[in-house]
């Protein structure tokens, strides 16, 4: 008979052959036969025996409690994804987030402060705006000048449309496609944010205004695709017809949206002529 594989072991040592001493604030020893922490360090950080340790990565455990695990998580400096990975081969639910997270990650940032020539516009997993581009406001409108309510995309698109202003996403954002699409992905951000309050008085709120929200809510359907083609009439060059690309970041769980036009088309003259004169006045929101 073959022996059982090794899974929660393999993981737990290679995770710690790559941990260094100086990663995890412990004073630097001699020359080490082998890369890493030792054995005795790492139990040390997690709060646990060296001897069980020992067992968890022979194989003989595998069955750790959520806390321990949770402490070699912490100890190893394991991202989100292998912290799901880390219970999974432990035999345990992945933890749960408790909210979506708001924070912009630095490397998006250092993205989005260099894309100034493109209109990018970054989203929360519960789609509201969290950063943009000196573009998107050329393009879409100054978010600015909205509250951070006006800017979340889902009230945007499936609530009544206000009296008091111009929408703030006035792209072709009521096409069926896409709002089935949009509606597949808050079911994901749902089952991942199961206790985020905010996020459930979001959806509450859009299914008490939006019987079509509601059949979409209810329909099991599977796959995002919300980018595509998109077109908008803005208040300078008239109809623009751009390509929409939504590109997600995973361990913080950030959707960075983009418009471009394609190279050597009258659409690529029209935003390039919205970005020379958004450098010189404040344009108008576009009216959609």
């Amino acid at each position: 008979m073959s022996r059982p594989e090794n899974s929660l072991g393999n993981a737990l040592r290679g995770w710690r052959a790559r941990i260094t001493t100086e990663d995890v604030g412990l004073p630097a020893t001699r020359r080490r036969r082998t890369a890493g922490l030792r054995r005795e360090e790492l139990a040390h950080l997690a709060g646990i025996s060296t001897d069980y340790l020992l067992r968890l990565e022979q194989g003989r455990s595998q069955r750790p409690s959520r806390d321990v695990v949770a402490s070699l998580a912490r100890a190893l400096q394991l991202s989100t994804d292998e912290t799901c990975h880390l219970h999974l081969v432990a035999g345990l639910r992945p933890p749960t987030p408790p909210t979506i997270p708001h924070q912009m990650p630095p490397g998006v940032q250092r993205l989005v402060s260099r894309w100034g020539n493109i209109p990018v516009g970054v989203f929360s997993a519960s789609w509201t705006l969290l950063t943009w581009t000196s573009m998107w406001a050329a393009l879409l409108g100054d978010p600015s000048l909205r509250s951070p309510e006006e800017r979340n995309l889902v009230g945007a698109v499936f609530n009544e449309p206000s009296d008091t202003g111009r929408p703030l996403f006035p792209v072709e954002q009521s096409t069926p496609e896409f709002k089935a699409a949009l509606v597949v992905d808050l079911r994901i951000t749902h089952g991942a944010y199961p206790h985020d309050e905010d996020f459930r008085m979001l959806i509450d709120e859009v299914m008490g205004n939006s019987e079509e929200f509601r059949e979409l809510w209810s329909t099991p359907a599977l796959g995002s695709r919300l980018g595509g083609h998109k077109r908008l009439r803005h208040p300078l060059v008239g109809e623009i017809r751009l390509d929409n690309d939504v590109l997600k970041v995973p361990d913080h769980d950030v959707r960075i949206v983009t418009y471009t036009a394609e190279p050597g088309s009258s659409d690529e003259e029209k935003l390039e002529y919205v970005r020379i004169a958004a450098t010189q006045t404040t344009l108008p929101l576009s009216s959609g």
